[in-house]
């Protein structure tokens, strides 16, 4: 029943913007700028709130680097793997293997089996994942879509963004304690509820987006099935890092169940509209859809039998 607490308000969401789709209540010009409301102004608050809440330590830097490492290295890997995965979505494809959705999936199905003081173990690896992101991902992006741009231009282009701005003040807020000042004064409550107001739309409307673009097409299993081999056995070797490397960690059950779970989870919810400069078609967006529902339903699973043999 708490598994489905949590998953059922994700499908439904889903669920309605397939729906809004085939009965064609509202168009894709409509659906697309909802995505660009999101993508482009409502996202880098939803950064620049985590990263100032965030409680940097020693073992939450190692713990993140260690992560992000990971996702690059899968990244690059999957670069050389386009032959098997598909070279139609070779464009896309390798994007989807990097980041898991911690906050709507992750989050909400680990403080089913741990206490609440226990969520720092996932939302460490999600710091990880809004700076891949939200700073290597534009980065990727803008070096692909400027051409033979000069260093000095793309990388005024990286730091310029909003994402890495978000992504900057966020570190410094933090780290500096300017953000602890802030929620300790009077203006600490109109800080919280205006970040609530903003934010809390967010992953609502990019799970109706993507429910939108998801269509149940054969032509989709056999690319979805291949690039989803390759995020198991990338996040598998991630897991099996874990109980290489920090074995006392592992030893923990309450982390344990976080790495379990969490790196069974689908592609951050952001990654398809942060890929949006590289959409092709209509086809690169369902494929993305699938590949992210899919996982869905691995995620369910993997928490299923994690529940049965904890």
């Amino acid at each position: 029943m708490q598994a489905l607490e949590v998953l059922f308000p994700v499908f439904f969401m889903l669920f309605l913007g397939y729906l809004s789709r085939k009965m064609n209540f509202i168009s894709y010009e409509q659906n697309e700028g909802a995505k660009n409301l999101v993508l482009n102004i409502l996202f880098p608050f939803l950064v620049y709130d985590v990263l100032v809440g965030a409680k940097i330590t020693s073992n939450f830097l190692i713990n993140i680097f260690s992560v992000d490492a990971c996702w690059i290295i899968i990244y690059l890997v999957s670069r050389k793997l386009t032959k098997f995965t598909g070279e139609k979505y070779a464009h896309i494809s390798s994007f989807m293997l990097m980041t898991s959705e911690g906050g709507n999936v992750a989050l909400p199905l680990y403080l089913t089996l741990v206490s609440a003081s226990n969520a720092i173990n996932t939302v460490t690896f999600d710091v990880g994942g809004i700076l891949i992101n939200f700073g290597l991902v534009p980065a990727i992006i803008a070096k692909q879509t400027s051409g033979k741009i000069g260093v000095w231009n793309l990388t005024k282009k990286i730091f310029s963004s909003s994402f890495m701005i978000a992504v900057l003040l966020g570190l410094a807020a933090n780290l500096t304690g300017f953000h602890r000042l802030v929620m300790a004064s009077q203006f600490g409550s109109i800080y919280t509820n205006t970040m609530k107001l903003t934010v809390g739309p967010i992953m609502g409307i990019i799970l109706f987006t993507i429910g939108y673009e998801l269509k149940f097409e054969r032509k989709f299993l056999k690319p979805v099935l291949r690039l989803a081999v390759v995020r198991l056995l990338g996040c598998g070797l991630i897991i099996a890092g874990f109980f290489l490397f920090f074995p006392t960690l592992m030893q923990n059950q309450a982390f344990r169940i976080g790495v379990l779970l969490y790196f069974m989870c689908p592609t951050g919810f952001p990654v398809p509209l942060q890929v949006q400069p590289l959409v092709k078609n209509r086809d690169d967006e369902t494929f993305m859809s699938a590949f992210i529902s899919l996982f869905m339903i691995i995620a369910l699973i993997a928490y299923t039998l994690i529940v049965i043999f904890k």
